[in-house]
């Protein structure tokens, strides 16, 4: 199981979500291969939501990792 984790940030706090990366990506790979999974869904699926987008993720070997929101640092 990977120790490299990924935040999906969002412009809402509650749509950031936390996923863990597969072994096999390094992380510059890891982020272009999330990028472009992204980006073919909602060009397919303009109405999608970030379950949908979180459930293709998972298909491809990202897992999502619950996470408890901190305050923010100043």
């Amino acid at each position: 199981m990977s120790d490299t984790l990924m935040i999906l940030p969002a412009s809402n706090a509650k749509g950031i979500r936390l996923v863990r990366v597969p072994d096999d990506f390094e992380s510059h790979e890891a982020f272009r291969h999330v990028t472009g999974l992204i980006a073919a869904f909602e060009e397919q699926n303009p109405d999608s939501d970030s379950d949908d987008i979180l459930a293709i993720l998972e298909d491809h070997g990202f897992e999502t990792v619950e996470f408890i929101l901190g305050p923010t640092l100043p």
